[in-house]
């Protein structure tokens, strides 16, 4: 059975955006497993989360559903809200231990009032850094008759949350965070460190990230960011009062925190390959969703723009997918189609219903024509689809609630272009597949 159908090792971690990897070019990173993933397999350029937030974003990679099905648009479940057993029975873990693989699942869960055990996994460790890395191989390596489908989720570079919570937390919530967040901040305070022998000034010169060139707050914000940052005090205090060195520091941790999760992958990916299973091993390697990561200066996620809701997504299978490749032209949601995708290869019918695709087409290069036009992504605060040039969001309630924004133009995300004459038949177009999926309009 092995040697027809791959293993599967599903790595992702948490809160890291598209760019956040050498191989995408950023050269404020070094990420030499994620790329040399990317140098034996396919990178999307063009992959989105469902939901910019942990739990539902989560909740789709492991069930292939938009996570409103269930009645979940953030991190706050809602009091009535259960995952039905059909949708846990059609989950990951079942499907495919059903179609007699072995199953293991280990780090960070956040899921809507599942575990992994609920979906049909063996939990193999609580561990979320480099315990995790140490359970994966040790069940990498297991002796086993039957291919394995593994799991890993790794917390970072989530701890970058903590830098803004720490400098401003007043709610109760936000001083038991920082109380509470021994680990977290431990590891924050490492990589805000400066390299050794180098002082501040020649620091900022030469090694610690520019501003992005969007740096400053979009014309004609949606009311719904300000609101978002005001929810949540210290987000609103940072973009307030956080000087453009502090800001540059964050960013600078945000890339060694990647580097440090880059690491623990790479152990894990040197073990698969001392096992001799690479070659039969299709490795997917994602995140859950992004991080603003000082774009408008803004730090955490929700919001719709790109640095938020585009993630890396990389897919590898040494001699099978070819190499090297970068995929810029076709829209793929990591929530909606890996599941089809896993499946695919897995020899494992999908659960009717769904609305991902198997990305198996086009990791072959084949049938590509008929690819998808729009990609729908939810947030506590709205609802957005995406084309390959445009996106169309239209934010719950306040001022500039419906946003257009051209991508190709302004890839930046700098103005929104609703309101623009020049664009009305693209609005208008944009308005009828915003209805036509979403059942309402503007």
């Amino acid at each position: 059975m092995a040697s027809t159908r791959p293993n599967i090792l599903f790595i992702f971690t948490d809160q890291q955006n598209a760019s956040m990897m050498g191989c995408a070019g950023n050269s404020y990173v070094n990420t030499p497993a994620m790329d040399r993933l990317a140098a034996s397999g396919v990178r999307f350029e063009r992959a989105y989360c469902t939901n910019p937030v942990c739990l539902p974003s989560r909740f789709s990679m492991m069930t292939g559903r938009m996570p409103s099905e269930i009645g979940v648009r953030s991190n706050d479940v809602p009091q009535e809200v259960s995952v039905p057993t059909d949708i846990k029975r059609n989950g990951l873990g079942w499907l495919l231990r059903k179609a007699g693989y072995d199953v293991g699942y280990g780090g960070k869960i956040h899921l809507p009032r599942m575990h992994p055990t609920d979906l049909g996994f063996e939990y193999i460790t609580a561990d979320e850094r480099d315990g995790l890395a140490t359970a994966c191989i040790e069940f990498i390596t297991r002796d086993r008759d039957r291919p394995f489908f593994l799991v890993a989720s790794f917390i970072n570079p989530h701890d970058i949350c903590y830098m803004a919570i720490r400098d401003f937390a007043e709610t109760e919530e936000e001083i038991r965070l920082v109380r509470h967040g021994g680990v977290e901040l431990a590891t924050l305070d490492e990589a805000l460190r400066l390299p050794p022998g180098v002082d501040r000034e020649e620091f900022f010169r030469r090694y610690c990230p520019p501003l992005p060139p969007n740096f400053e707050p979009q014309e004609d914000e949606p009311e719904a960011i300000r609101a978002l940052l005001a929810q949540r005090p210290f987000r609103m205090r940072a973009r307030e009062c956080w000087d453009e060195e502090r800001w540059r520091l964050h960013r600078w941790a945000y890339a060694r925190l990647t580097e440090m999760v880059d690491a623990q992958i790479g152990r894990v990916l040197d073990a698969l390959w001392k096992s001799g299973q690479a070659e039969n091993t299709l490795v997917i390697f994602t995140s859950d969703h992004g991080d603003m990561d000082s774009a408008h200066r803004m730090e955490h996620k929700t919001a719709f723009y790109e640095e938020a809701v585009r993630i890396p997504l990389i897919v590898s299978w040494p001699g099978v997918i070819e190499a090297g490749r970068v995929d810029d032209e076709h829209l793929v949601s990591n929530g909606l189609d890996l599941l089809p995708t896993l499946c695919d290869y897995a020899g494992v019918d999908v659960p009717p219903g769904l609305l991902g695709r198997s990305l198996r087409p086009l990791l072959d290069g084949n049938g590509t024509s008929a690819w998808r036009a729009f990609l729908p992504v939810e947030s506590e605060i709205g609802r957005m689809i995406v084309t390959g040039r445009y996106k169309y969001m239209l934010y719950d309630a306040g001022e500039s609630r419906e946003q257009l924004i051209d991508l190709e133009a302004d890839p930046g995300e700098m103005q929104n272009a609703a309101r623009r004459p020049a664009y009305r038949d693209v609005l208008q177009g944009m308005r009828r597949l915003f209805a036509g999926h979403f059942h309402d309009g503007a």
